[in-house]
């Protein structure tokens, strides 16, 4: 039997709190973060409506992308939307967790699920996030001791590479050393000098753990005056995480292109909006789930043939277009969001099979319900 808070942590790693913009509202809104969570219900918006239908199913806990609370209140009435989805949720135990921005970038979040309903291979994101700085660290302990040393350091949080921890190169060496009057040394007298079979050992650490690192390394070394390096490490380059995707599809038409989003995407009132030529060549596919109007220079700097996002405006898709820049499609906001759902919720289920039923709700929340 899994718990809020077990739910909350292993949705956080998937989906980094500390990644969302900073203007943003994401992580855990209501629940007890000690109740059990048997079934969890995912939905873009927290609309009083889905608010009901997670209680009407059972769940114990409601995922969704867009936040209840993106800006501040001084209540949350049932008299008003929002009082009556946090009510309805409260009242029947069911916990709310936001996942906005944090998700939008990530591994498996928003973009890339869009990117992959749509059939985008080699997907990159169009504006890789800044990767964490990282620093080296750098000692020499005696051999018998390097273990020890290694331990501590990981424990501290260094010599994590990706999806491996405890990771370090170690090479053998030659220390060389004279206590003087008022030492006390581990190994050797004062006065005479001393050599010992030492190892280095390096292991990378980000640059944010560096205190706790270093404390750990000196807590744990056998020596009075250890000898350490911490080397900053240049920019890693290139992040599997960050804002949007880009890919590519086989070679169609942007009339054909279209076709298969309207046909890829949940549909909605909205539909599918295009500018450009139907006869248009398209292969490179740039997108962003959600509002994408803000990446148009990132797009316009790509060899994209294409750009699918929502919510674009008419004066900065004119002069998009008006420079001879890739194509526009405008799908539903909610649509476009919608594709992470299945993901994430996918992701639970296999996580926790034998303890967690998962829902995906399929109720469109758009707020356009139809064309006069």
């Amino acid at each position: 039997m899994h718990s809020l808070s077990d739910a909350v942590d292993l949705l956080h790693s998937w989906y980094p709190p500390g990644t969302a913009e900073s203007w943003d509202a994401v992580g855990l809104v209501w629940g007890d973060p000690s109740a059990a969570v048997r079934r969890v219900m995912f939905a873009v918006d927290p609309a009083p409506e889905v608010a009901e239908e997670a209680v009407a199913w059972g769940a114990d806990l409601l995922v969704v992308h867009h936040p209840l609370f993106l800006k501040p209140v001084h209540g949350f009435a049932p008299t008003t939307p929002k009082g009556r989805t946090l009510t309805t949720l409260a009242g029947a135990g069911c916990a709310l967790l936001t996942a906005h921005t944090n998700a939008d970038q990530a591994v498996g979040g928003v973009s890339e699920a869009m990117a992959t309903a749509l059939g985008l291979t080699d997907q990159a994101p169009l504006l890789p996030a800044p990767a964490d700085p990282l620093d080296k660290v750098v000692t020499f302990v005696p051999t018998a001791d390097a273990g020890a040393v290694r331990s501590a350091l990981a424990a501290a949080g260094a010599g994590r590479i990706g999806d491996y921890d405890h990771a370090s190169f170690s090479s053998a060496g030659e220390g060389r050393f004279r206590p003087l009057a008022g030492a006390h040394p581990t190994i050797g007298e004062v006065g005479r000098i001393e050599v010992v079979d030492e190892v280095r050992v390096e292991v990378v650490a980000p640059r944010a753990r560096r205190t706790e690192v270093v404390r750990a390394l000196l807590a744990v070394h056998p020596y009075e005056e250890p000898a350490y390096d911490v080397v900053e490490l240049a920019d890693p380059g290139a992040s599997v995480t960050g804002t949007g995707r880009i890919g590519e599809v086989a070679e169609t038409t942007l009339a054909g292109f279209a076709a298969l989003v309207a046909e890829r995407l949940p549909e909605t009132a909205h539909g599918v909006r295009v500018s450009g030529d139907p006869d248009r060549p398209v292969r490179r596919v740039a997108l962003c789930g959600g509002a994408g109007d803000f990446l148009l220079d990132a797009v316009r700097r790509t060899d994209a043939d294409v750009y699918v996002t929502s919510d674009l405006r008419h004066h900065p898709a004119a002069e998009f277009r008006e420079h001879d820049g890739p194509a526009l499609v405008d799908v539903a906001h909610w649509a476009a969001e919608w594709t992470w759902l299945p993901v994430v919720a996918r992701r639970l289920a296999e996580s926790w099979s034998d303890t967690v039923e998962t829902r995906v709700s399929t109720r469109c929340t758009d707020p356009w319900t139809f064309r006069a």
